[in-house]
C-alpha cells in the first residue's frame, strides 16, 4: 500500500496537497506522501474544498456525498475520506 493513503475500517483516508486557483482540475502526482491535486476553484468560502470533493467523486466514480474533507479544511494539506469500495479506482488514477 502507498504512503499517501491508508485504510481505516470501511473507508480510505487520502492525504492531499491541494493547489487552488489552478486553470483546471487535475491530479499532478505524488509528492511528500501526498496526492497533489490542482483545483480550479479559488480558496474562499469553501469553494476549493467543494470543487476538490466533486472532482475526486467524478474521477473515482462515486457520489459527491461520499467524498469528505475530514482534516485541513482551511489548509492546502488535507485528509479526504472515500468509501473503501473505491480503492481499485483510486489506484488506477495514479499512473505515475
Amino acid at each position: 500500500m502507498a504512503n499517501w493513503y491508508r485504510i481505516e475500517k470501511d473507508s480510505i483516508h487520502i492525504e492531499i496537497k491541494a493547489f487552488p486557483g489552478a486553470s483546471k482540475n487535475e491530479i499532478t502526482g505524488i509528492r511528500d506522501n501526498r496526492l497533489c491535486v490542482r483545483i480550479a476553484a479559488p480558496p474562499q468560502d469553501g469553494k476549493a474544498n467543494a470543487c476538490l470533493c466533486e472532482f475526486l467523486a467524478k474521477t473515482l466514480g462515486c457520489a459527491k456525498r461520499d467524498v469528505v474533507v475530514i482534516k485541513g479544511e482551511k489548509s492546502k494539506l488535507k485528509t479526504v475520506t472515500v468509501p473503501l469500495a473505491f480503492e481499485n479506482e483510486l489506484i488506477k488514477i495514479i499512473d505515475f
